[in-house]
């Protein structure tokens, strides 16, 4: 009976001081942590990993500029440069224009020379060349071109004034197209055969 009793006395004192402890807030213990949910886990996971840190995107740098300039003359000077076409190639000018002149009426046909600004007539015609020219050699067809003023002025009478001119044509002359720019006249026919390098006269 007597260690029962000594037994109940420990378990009374072993309870008093459980219940002193528990009041006392110095020496209260915290409750048990709630397990955490599997999401808040994770969370807690990636919160404790270190983030890597970001790196910066590579730009293009801008190109050095190079303190000698002898070097960036030699490097401009192996490049290749393009060179410009040459200029087309002048025509020849010529003195002198040979002109094949034709009377429809008589089927008479007259081949004759023209200097420049030298008025030559043919019949009831005068011929006044401008510009006489061949062709330049980077041309694909060789050819003459002439500008040329054709006037009509009738032959006056024995002792009277000549009649004013009439011009009837004025313009450029191909030899090897005369049909380009014909002239036109219902009596006379004419056309541009070359031009020539007419000697000088006396």
């Amino acid at each position: 009976m007597r260690v029962l009793r000594l037994g109940v006395k420990l378990s009374l004192a072993a309870a008093a001081s459980m219940l002193a402890l528990a009041g006392s807030p110095a020496g209260a213990q915290p409750p048990p942590e709630a397990p955490a949910p599997p999401g808040d886990a994770i969370g807690q996971l990636l919160q404790s990993t270190p983030q890597e840190p970001r790196l910066p995107v590579a730009k293009a740098a801008p190109p050095a500029a190079t303190a000698d300039a002898d070097n960036d003359d030699d490097a401009v000077s192996d490049k290749p440069v393009a060179k410009a076409p040459p200029p087309p190639a002048k025509r020849i000018r010529r003195n002198a224009a040979i002109i094949q002149a034709l009377d429809k009426v008589t089927a008479e046909t007259l081949r004759f020379e023209a200097d420049v600004n030298q008025p030559v007539r043919y019949k009831d015609l005068v011929f006044t060349v401008h510009v006489c020219e061949d062709s330049a050699p980077d041309e694909p067809q060789p050819a003459s071109f002439a500008h040329i003023e054709i006037d009509s002025q009738p032959k006056p009478p024995p002792g009277q004034a000549a009649p004013p001119a009439r011009q009837l044509f004025v313009g450029w002359m191909l030899s090897n197209a005369p049909a380009a720019n014909p002239f036109e006249h219902p009596v006379y026919d004419a056309w541009l055969i070359a031009c020539k390098t007419a000697a000088p006269g006396p």
